[in-house]
């Protein structure tokens, strides 16, 4: 299986989407998509944690004073699961592996699985 959840306003996501191709790769735009909670698990067991998919970069991380707080793996899924742009992004599945956000380690390493 190849697919990414990604939003679809997202420039950084744009790029990465037209830098690694999209060939035979189903989209999910988390925005008008929803996660489900079935899926945010699923990239858990293949991430290791909630928290490796959260990202801090979100206006609400701030405006909800959530860097104040400490945060347990059950806050990490339910935050994620209530506002998507808790969700670092993008998040690709391919094969058993899994991509996380939009440093350059995981765009390369997404690209060359891609090129496969």
């Amino acid at each position: 299986m190849k697919k990414i959840y990604h939003l679809s306003t997202c420039t950084t996501c744009q790029r990465i989407l037209q830098e690694t191709g999209t060939d035979g790769v189903v989209l999910q735009d988390i925005k008008t998509e929803k996660i489900t909670p079935a899926q945010l698990d699923e990239m858990k067991a293949r991430a290791g944690s909630y928290e490796a998919l959260f990202s801090r970069r979100a206006m609400k991380y701030k405006e909800l004073g959530l860097k104040d707080k400490q945060l347990t793996e059950e806050d990490y899924r339910r935050l994620i699961l209530e506002e998507y742009t808790f969700l670092k992004r993008p998040v690709a599945l391919i094969g058993k592996q899994i991509f996380v956000g939009s440093d350059k380690k995981a765009v390369a390493g997404l690209k060359e699985e891609l090129e496969k």
